[in-house]
């Protein structure tokens, strides 16, 4: 699909992360949190979930002539201060794939007292990711 065609699809909040390397990165989305992933290649990966959800991957050097490229340069963890939550996805699943691909897990599955039983991953960027389910 072309990047027109499927910009025009985007409703709602949609998730744009920049990211050192989209391949490095796609394990991550697909295998560990379960997206589907509508197309990738070096530069650019677009990924869907439950409720809706869209994700999508840049690379950095894809920013690389807008302001925001100079500022990725050097940026050892992305997203310091931002929790990105994932309502929809199993938590127990998605830590014992973490787990099992050498995922770092910053907190394992609980019960928390704002109803979710949730895990708290880390993507390679370093992005923090709660995946849960309501309790």
């Amino acid at each position: 699909m072309p990047a027109a065609e499927y910009g025009r699809t985007l409703r709602g909040l949609s998730l744009n992360l920049m990211v050192r390397d989209v391949d490095k990165s796609l394990p991550f989305y697909r295998d560990v949190l379960g997206l589907n992933v509508l197309y990738s290649d070096v530069d650019f990966a677009a990924l869907t979930g439950p409720e809706d959800m869209q994700l999508m991957l840049h690379a950095d050097h894809t920013y690389d002539s807008f302001p925001l490229g100079e500022r990725l340069q050097g940026t050892d963890r992305r997203g310091t201060g931002v929790e990105i939550r994932l309502l929809g996805l199993d938590p127990d699943a998605a830590e014992r794939r973490a787990r099992e691909r050498g995922t770092t897990v910053l907190l394992a599955t609980s019960d928390y007292a704002h109803g979710w039983r949730a895990c708290f991953l880390e993507d390679p960027d370093g992005y923090t990711f709660a995946v849960g389910l309501p309790t």
